[in-house]
């Protein structure tokens, strides 16, 4: 099995400070923080003392306290599931309640115990792709291209002016950039926060405004027809690109002409509005971050994100129509245009990377309705996508690179039917012998604890708790998404719009 990467040696040098795009001095948690500050504060100002200095906040507010208190909770409750595990419950009696009820049941149970050896292993062998990922540089005397940047916008108010804000003044040359604004119907203010913002970058910023809201990937190709660049970024109106991303997402199109698209790194933007935000944070570091940065080894990123990704202008223009009137069961596909993009992309033969220093801070849900219907678009794309790669993904789509992507391919998807059978395997045996429970949520916590390692590695802060919290949340509450998806793959809606 080839572990070959697809990219050249100049990959592991450390990113330069050059003209086009200056270095990220500040961690990603303290620039979310400040454009949180900023979006609540912006006009008013700053609270100061009698004798006129600029007044410090009180060393212990209540948020965070309540967050301290949170984390210590969650970890001591996680402590309370392995003692008990300990003293009650028995994995013996458990397994002898599982033969004696036939070989099918023990069949099953053994194929579920042997896909938890093979997932284990694959988690090994990804850590250690995932250690040796570096993001391309850029190196100085790089003759940059010129990019368009493509911003669909639906309902959006002010956020997507400080978007646009965001990619004017991060750092790429201005002659050699454009922002495209597509307001996409919306009833609001939206076009009016546009305007502000191309009053102040009227030289590099187009609008358009369409008279019907058709989605976000007419949206997106209305872009594309007016774009000018040999690369095309694409940004969601509710995100804040960090300062030298533009520059950064564009890097890896520098060093290897076979990247036909780059995704960027997503974080949470909203993460101190709630323990939900606070949760997402920590999931997309695992989610993104580091299933992205194992991808990208082998140039087989499997969804560049709407909300930053960047494409190969020419591959774009070859496969743009085919790409907006994507049909999937008789129906026109809506949702999911990024993963469907990027399945294009790979298909055409280009490999698909990842460029963790281009960082792009996001908008996520702030309670449980927005964030199960946020994950039921997301999984009906997912499932739809994942059957239009299964249909290429054994042929000889590209020249190299091929047998990591499929033995990817093959684990992720294989892990839907024995999760289910999981939670069944679960609820049988609890009826007979409850006390197992301790040892099933000891488990949950202990696992997620692992996972969380790679969260610390990235990140170094104590929010990785909100990640083992988000297990036990997930369990519980989001397990009813995929077959529900499952059963409505030909729902059209956004259920957001």
């Amino acid at each position: 099995m080839s572990t070959e990467e697809p990219y050249d040696a100049s990959r592991t040098k450390q990113p330069a400070d050059v003209s086009t795009g200056s270095s990220l001095q500040t961690t990603t948690q303290t620039h979310a923080q400040e454009l949180q500050v900023q979006q609540e504060t912006e006009g008013a100002p700053a609270p100061v003392t009698n004798d006129g200095d600029i007044a410090q906040p009180p060393p212990f507010q209540a948020a965070a306290i309540a967050d301290s208190l949170l984390k210590a909770v969650t970890l001591a409750v996680v402590g309370i599931f392995v003692v008990a595990s300990i003293y009650y419950g028995s994995f013996a009696q458990l397994w002898a309640m599982t033969i004696a009820r036939g070989r099918v049941f023990s069949f099953f149970t053994y194929a579920s115990i042997s896909y938890s050896a093979i997932t284990l292993l694959y988690l090994l062998f990804r850590t250690f792709l995932w250690v040796a990922y570096r993001p391309h540089t850029i190196e100085a005397g790089d003759n940059m291209p010129f990019v368009s940047v493509i911003i669909p916008a639906y309902n959006e108010g002010a956020l997507v002016e400080k978007s646009i804000k965001a990619a004017i003044e991060s750092g790429y040359p201005l002659h050699k950039l454009e922002v495209i604004c597509v307001d996409d119907g919306s009833k609001d203010d939206t076009f009016l926060y546009m305007q502000k913002a191309k009053a102040k970058y009227s030289g590099n910023v187009t609008l358009i405004k369409l008279p019907a809201n058709k989605g976000k990937r007419n949206a997106l190709y209305q872009g594309f027809q007016q774009a000018h660049g040999g690369i095309l970024v694409t940004i969601d109106s509710d995100s804040i690109i960090e300062k030298g991303s533009l520059a950064q997402i564009v890097a890896p199109f520098l060093r290897n002409r076979g990247i036909g698209a780059v995704a960027g790194n997503v974080k949470v933007l909203n993460k101190h509005e709630g323990i939900v935000p606070k949760m997402l944070g920590v999931s997309f570091i695992l989610s993104f971050d580091f299933t992205r940065a194992c991808q990208s080894t082998y140039g087989a990123v499997l969804c560049c994100p709407g909300a930053f990704s960047a494409y190969r202008a020419d591959i774009v223009h070859q496969v743009k129509e085919q790409w907006l009137h994507e049909m999937f069961m008789g129906e026109e596909c809506t949702y999911g245009e990024d993963r469907a993009l990027t399945n294009m992309v790979l298909k055409q033969g280009f490999y698909t990377t990842y460029q963790n220093s281009a960082v792009v801070l996001t908008q996520v849900p702030t309670n449980y309705r927005k964030l199960s219907r946020m994950y039921l678009r997301w999984e009906r794309s997912n499932i739809r996508e994942s059957l239009i790669l299964s249909t290429f993904i054994l042929r000889r789509y590209r020249e190299k690179h091929r047998v990591l992507p499929f033995v990817n391919f093959v684990i992720v998807n294989l892990r839907y039917p024995f999760q289910y059978y999981a939670m069944f395997f679960l609820l049988i045996n609890l009826i007979t012998y409850p006390a197992n429970i301790f040892r099933y949520l000891s488990m949950v916590g202990v696992v997620s604890l692992l996972y969380m390692i790679y969260y610390i590695r990235a990140e170094k802060d104590s929010d990785f708790v909100y990640g083992i919290l988000y297990s036990y949340f997930s369990i519980f509450t989001l397990q009813w998404i995929f077959p529900y998806a499952m059963a409505t793959l030909k729902s059209k809606s956004w259920m957001t719009r």
